[in-house]
């Protein structure tokens, strides 16, 4: 026998080994799991970044681009976003012109030859405050490109900035990913939620790069630039801190600044897709809201047909991605609702088997922190993820991982998404500990509620009853919808072997990179099995 056959043959024994080690949904249900908190998290590095730190200060002259973040458009097509100017901070400040300097990129397909030119628009926005004492904010002069004529699997070059004042970047590359079809996907998918701007947050964030990511999902819960007042002093508990001193909950932009040129190294080559957060909400003059989030991010809105950021879709190979707003609209009666009934309706599940949603607030979670929090949102749209055969969910808001079994109306089902709670980026306010199913730890129902998005709905909670929690709000052990657990800072990484197989990786920021995962399983689909199709029993 050959050689080559020897090893050919070793080689398919170890993956066939290494596959049976890992289980799938398929032996699911999961007996629930509860890792115990490892005494070597560093909770200490959930201090955030000082401003002098080399990952966030600026790096360039004013006149030159930086901040520079990709996103995806339609298959063919790219956003290329960037920052020029200096923002400002103070009592008064003068919004900078955005007509003072062009929005351009140049790209093509080799270095140094950039075949192709695409202008955009610009703009400014500020953070003001009707109050004494309090500072204002305005941004630098931020930039949107939509390239187009992009080919599939292909590398690029680019350059961005004003050719005509010779502010133009270094050369960038990215790699466009293969067009949506059945056996077409990115290699790697990035997931994190709620990252922040630790030491917690860049152990998270090179662990990811070591990972080489095609395409980053962030969660909500970016910069976290609300945990400070306007003067730039900081804590982990703003309504603690500062809430009976402040007439408004301030928030200190120059950190948004900060956290775009901490996550540059990935997003400038990498396409990065957000979605809003509750620490996004930046209420300001005139009771505005999402100011920031919606003037850094260009996103494909009109290109989905939500004409909001705050959400929408886009195709990434053979996945079709839908990004739900937890802080919006979202009853029955609204749009959004009205907008992701048709955008399902419109999968096309030959051409994108996979159907993926991201919230960022949870709709099932056994932690105390925001334990059933977004239980109206869950009445409202859950039907609608079930019946149109939604995939997986995956969600940040709670400090910590949790994957559900796959569960609809708190009932396992098999034909149900897959729930996957990510919220264990890095950020100041730390891990979420406390279990809701721990003596002690279960939260008052009425305290359940969100109290400053209480005009998205009103209370919605209820007492379990059937099952081991009957008669209860929470259970008194881990819940049976609950099949793993852990309090632990890190990310995930999505890989699809085919249409009907997905590999999920949960890689903690404590583990030796290479040698341990902290989770892993094949979430597996059964399209001929569950039909899932749409009946007349949707309420309208």
């Amino acid at each position: 026998m050959s050689s080559s056959l020897l090893f050919f043959l070793f080689f398919s024994r170890v993956a066939f080994f290494i596959a049976v080690l890992i289980p799938s949904t398929l032996d699911g249900p999961f007996v629930p799991v509860t890792i115990p908190l490892d005494p070597s998290i560093r909770l200490s590095a959930s201090q955030d970044l000082p401003q002098s730190d080399p990952r966030v200060v600026k790096r360039v002259a004013a006149i030159y681009p930086e901040q520079i973040f990709l996103s995806l458009s339609t298959p063919d097509a790219m956003w290329v976003s960037w920052v020029t100017g200096d923002s400002q901070i103070g009592p008064k400040v003068t919004p900078l012109d955005p007509s003072s300097v062009a929005s351009v990129v140049v790209y093509g397909t080799s270095s140094g030859n950039y075949t192709h030119m695409a202008y955009g628009k610009s703009e400014v926005y500020s953070q003001t405050y009707p109050f004494e004492g309090v500072l204002n904010y305005t941004s630098g002069i931020i930039h949107h490109v939509h390239i187009t004529g992009l080919e599939p699997d292909t590398q690029y070059y680019y350059k961005c900035g004003d050719p005509f004042l010779a502010a133009m970047s270094t050369e960038l590359q990215f790699k466009t990913l293969k067009l949506p079809g059945p056996s077409n996907y990115p290699q790697r998918i990035g997931i994190v939620g709620d990252l922040g701007l630790t030491y917690n947050s860049t152990s998270t964030f090179d662990h990811l790069l070591l990972n080489d990511p095609d395409l980053w999902l962030l969660l909500g819960d970016l910069s976290y630039a609300n945990l400070y007042i306007t003067n730039g002093t900081g804590a982990s508990d703003y309504g603690k801190a500062f809430g009976h001193s402040t007439p408004i909950h301030e928030t200190y932009q120059p950190r948004w600044d900060m956290w775009q040129r901490m996550v540059e190294p990935l997003t400038s080559r990498v396409p990065t897709m957000v979605i809003e957060g509750n620490h996004e909400l930046e209420q300001q003059i005139d009771n505005q809201t999402f100011v920031a989030y919606k003037a850094r991010f260009a996103v494909p809105s009109e290109e989905s047909g939500s004409g909001t950021s705050m959400y929408y879709s886009f195709d990434a190979g053979g996945i079709h991605f839908v990004m739900i707003g937890s802080y919006v609209n979202y009853n029955q009666s609204g749009d959004q609702y009205a907008w992701l009934e048709k955008d399902l309706a419109n999968v096309n599940r030959s051409v994108t088997p996979w159907l993926i949603a991201i919230t960022h607030a949870p709709w099932y979670n056994s932690y105390r922190a925001h334990y059933r929090e977004l239980e109206c949102m869950r009445q409202q749209m859950e039907d609608l993820l079930y019946q149109y055969g939604v995939d997986v969910s995956f969600n940040g808001h709670v400090h910590a991982y949790e994957r559900m079994n796959r569960i609809y109306n708190y009932n396992y089902d098999p034909c149900a998404p897959v729930y996957i709670t990510v919220g264990d980026g890095g950020n100041h306010e730390n891990l979420a500990i406390p279990h809701a199913d721990e003596p002690g730890h279960c939260p008052q129902p009425s305290a359940t509620v969100d109290s400053t998005f209480l005009h998205l709905s009103s209370y919605c909670g209820f007492n379990f009853t059937s099952g081991p929690a009957s008669g209860q709000f929470c259970w008194d052990r881990q819940p049976d919808w609950s099949a793993f657990r852990d309090s632990s800072f890190g990310h995930g990484i999505i890989e699809v072997v085919n249409s009907t197989h997905l590999l999920w990786t949960w890689h903690r920021n404590q583990d030796a990179y290479d040698q341990v995962v902290g989770d892993q399983v094949y979430i597996v689909r059964q399209p001929d099995v569950c039909t899932n199709k749409i009946v007349d029993t949707i309420q309208k």
